[in-house]
């Protein structure tokens, strides 16, 4: 699986923790899902960052 899938499946699991933290009043879930989806996010954001230079090299 590429990096993009991995990081969007990351942040599912990580929205999905989240849930059902939410849903048992589990306030270590909440924080781990809420963490997960973070850490996602950053590497998501690495991986367009990534493909903007990727893009910008090409053209050169």
């Amino acid at each position: 699986m590429n990096d993009k899938a991995e990081n969007k499946v990351d942040e599912l699991k990580g929205k999905a923790k989240e849930a059902v933290g939410n849903a048992t009043d589990n306030e270590q879930w909440q924080a781990e899902g809420k963490a997960e989806q973070g850490k996602a996010n950053v590497k998501q954001a690495g991986e367009k960052l990534k493909d903007a230079v990727k893009g910008v090299t090409d053209k050169n």
